[in-house]
């Protein structure tokens, strides 16, 4: 077995002086940058390089935005400078980089008004994996759904409630994925060529009494970091499910986790909370010695449809 040291994570404070409704989905991008969504808002945002400065606006929909990806071969070769693959309302679309909607891709075909897709990000063939989710919770109502590179998109786990994730491991072959509602991480084996999954193994769960699973990274070490929602907890495992930190943020409803090198950046919710505190809803920084690699980017293909 292989023996995981316990990253070091500094004190938390805000990044800027917004608050959000549903933070989700922060990205390292490869020229350094970070961004992230406002799920409900539908909004696009980047964070700035540094001090206490407004998050930029890039995009802001008239549908819940879930997640994006860059799209790969962006100007400079830099993935991003072209627009982005995103995951919005029902549907895979393609935001030019101005944000605006250039072309819908499609979705999954169980879904409806009552639905809207959740995080999502791409795998290194640069196909994009995205859950689904009721607005209202109903259980077994969501799951999680591939668009392929060459446009198709299949249902790949059905009977889910709150998907969150999925995140993969440094060589791609194994995701994990959250179940919100339920409490559970579980991981897979990935067939990098053909998207499909097997083995399907419990990792971790959290008792629903703590709070739940909610978005999640893997650094370059393959420990898996899961923001623990209704806990005001981020915590660090061994891909085995050995916990290795537990670290408290200062506010209720952490979301989602990036690593940029330097930092650990995590967003948070104020949706919900009756009496949000003063950090509820803001996104989180902190000093962190684990590493990860920048957000791997979408097919260069998904490009073509600016053409």
């Amino acid at each position: 077995m292989t023996a995981y040291e316990v990253p070091a994570v500094g004190p938390f404070r805000p990044m800027t002086e917004d608050r959000l409704e549903l933070g989700e989905g922060p990205r390292l991008l490869a020229d350094g940058t970070v961004v992230l969504v406002d799920i409900l808002a539908g909004r696009l945002l980047r964070a700035p390089a540094e001090g206490l400065q407004s998050l930029e606006e890039l995009a802001r929909l008239d549908e819940p935005l879930g997640a994006v990806a860059p799209l790969g071969g962006g100007d400079a070769g830099i993935p991003g400078r072209t627009g982005w693959l995103a995951a919005a309302g029902t549907a895979f679309v393609v935001l030019d980089s101005s944000g605006q909607v250039v072309r819908r891709l499609g979705g999954p075909d169980d879904t409806g008004p009552g639905l809207r897709m959740n995080d999502a990000v791409c795998d290194q063939a640069g196909r994009m994996w995205a859950g689904t989710m009721a607005y209202d919770g109903t259980p077994g109502a969501g799951g999680l759904h591939l668009l392929d590179t060459d446009g198709s998109v299949r249902t790949v786990l059905r009977d889910l409630t709150i998907p969150n994730g999925p995140a993969f491991s440094p060589d791609g072959r194994t995701m994990y994925l959250a179940d919100s509602a339920m409490g559970t991480v579980d991981a897979f084996t990935v067939d990098p060529a053909y998207a499909t999954l097997s083995d399907h193994r419990p990792v971790f769960q959290v008792d629903p009494a703590e709070g739940s699973p909610d978005g999640m990274t893997v650094d370059a070490e393959g420990r898996l970091w899961s923001a623990i929602w209704g806990a005001g907890q981020i915590r660090c495992y061994a891909p085995d499910g050995a916990l290795l930190l537990a670290v408290p943020v200062p506010a209720v409803q952490p979301s989602s986790i990036c690593l940029t090198g330097e930092h650990i950046v995590v967003t948070t919710a104020a949706v919900g909370l009756e009496k949000p505190g003063s950090l509820d809803g803001a996104v989180l920084v902190a000093r962190c010695d684990a590493t990860a690699p920048a957000a791997r980017p979408a097919s260069s293909v998904f490009a073509d449809h600016f053409r």
